[in-house]
């Protein structure tokens, strides 16, 4: 678990995390050390209190999302219209539901 990683970023000690999320500051200290794995409360107070997804804390860099190249064209979608959003959403859509069919025919 990454929270070593964005604990210091948001200047939160170990002992104020802690308190916050409601488990004694030992219990910090496994979790940054991938000694102990917090139950889903702990780790949704985690994120809150680090202002992080939970996805962030849970996933590394390169498990989740879109390669780079996919994310940067993510980003572009941003300047379209609705309209021309909802049919990039749609090719999406039916390029995935396509991949999907193919693998419940093989």
């Amino acid at each position: 678990m990454v929270i070593s990683a964005h604990r210091p970023c948001k200047g939160t000690g170990r002992p104020a995390l802690a308190d916050y999320v409601g488990v004694h500051v030992s219990q910090i200290r496994r979790y940054e050390a991938g000694e102990s794995t917090p139950t889903l409360d702990v780790l949704r107070k985690l994120a809150i209190a680090l202002s992080v997804s939970a996805d962030t804390l849970v996933f590394d860099t390169d498990e989740r999302g879109p390669d780079e190249e996919l994310r940067l064209q993510f980003e572009a979608t941003m300047r379209l219209s609705e309209d021309e959003k909802r049919a990039v959403k749609l090719m999406i859509e039916s390029i995935l539901l396509r991949h999907e069919a193919g693998r419940w025919a093989a």
